[in-house]
């Protein structure tokens, strides 16, 4: 089963990344102090160092976020926003992101920073969190193995969930039936299991899987391919 597609991912290489979105210039669009947007900050680069995260130069993590490790989501004023992430315990000034964002009030966000860090991105996607129908759950996928091949996602004992995904791609939140999965991460055209992950997908429930860590790790490095599930809501 083929269900897949690729989100408009906005990623560029540190020391500086800007990350903006238009916004028109609209006298009836004003902001209310009272609307919120949700963002998420994923730390998916397995060999960064841990972060801080800045929000218009307040910080917003009262623990220094460390790979692979989210945030949650945290309430942001909607409107654009300059948000920052240092290495944990440095100051704003030394960003290494720089980035803003135009956030919609009531909608929410996740930000990845992935790839190795010397090539680290971010990628910005807003997430579906629309209530899945009764007995369902919601699940998408994130290749985010920066040395790792084209993969499938294959349930164990089943089909394809997920075909074809290259790194920094992203699936659509996918209806399956509530229940326990073991996910098969599969290189494209193999049936080789290079991540086995077992799962329990609660009715009611959405969540991101994404695949961290090296294929084959540089030297002094311990962070081997895998999976990481977060729920979204």
């Amino acid at each position: 089963m083929k269900t897949w597609m690729k989100f408009c991912l906005m990623a560029v290489a540190l020391p500086t990344l800007l990350l903006t979105s238009a916004c028109e210039d609209d006298d009836d669009d004003v902001m209310t102090m009272d609307q919120k947007a949700n963002v998420m900050v994923v730390h998916a680069s397995p060999n960064a160092p841990s972060v801080d995260l800045y929000v218009d130069g307040t910080k917003a993590n009262t623990a220094a976020l460390a790979y692979p490790r989210n945030t949650g989501y945290l309430q942001v004023q909607a409107g654009t926003r300059n948000v920052k992430v240092t290495p944990a315990g440095a100051s704003a000034t030394n960003a290494v992101i720089d980035a803003n964002l135009t956030l919609a009030a009531n909608m929410n966000y996740s930000v990845f920073a992935a790839g190795p860090v010397t090539g680290i991105s971010a990628l910005v996607v807003e997430d579906n969190l629309a209530a899945p129908a009764a007995g369902k759950a919601h699940v998408r996928f994130f290749h985010l193995s920066p040395d790792a091949p084209r993969v499938d996602v294959v349930v164990q004992g089943g089909g394809d969930l997920f075909s074809d995904i290259e790194f920094k791609e992203a699936t659509a939140f996918t209806p399956v039936n509530a229940g326990s999965y073991t996910l098969l991460v599969q290189p494209v055209n193999t049936n080789t299991n290079a991540v086995t992950a077992t799962v329990n997908l609660e009715a009611g429930k959405i969540y991101t899987i994404f695949a961290k860590g090296f294929l084959n790790p540089p030297s002094g490095n311990t962070n081997t391919l895998g999976a990481e599930v977060i729920v979204n809501k």
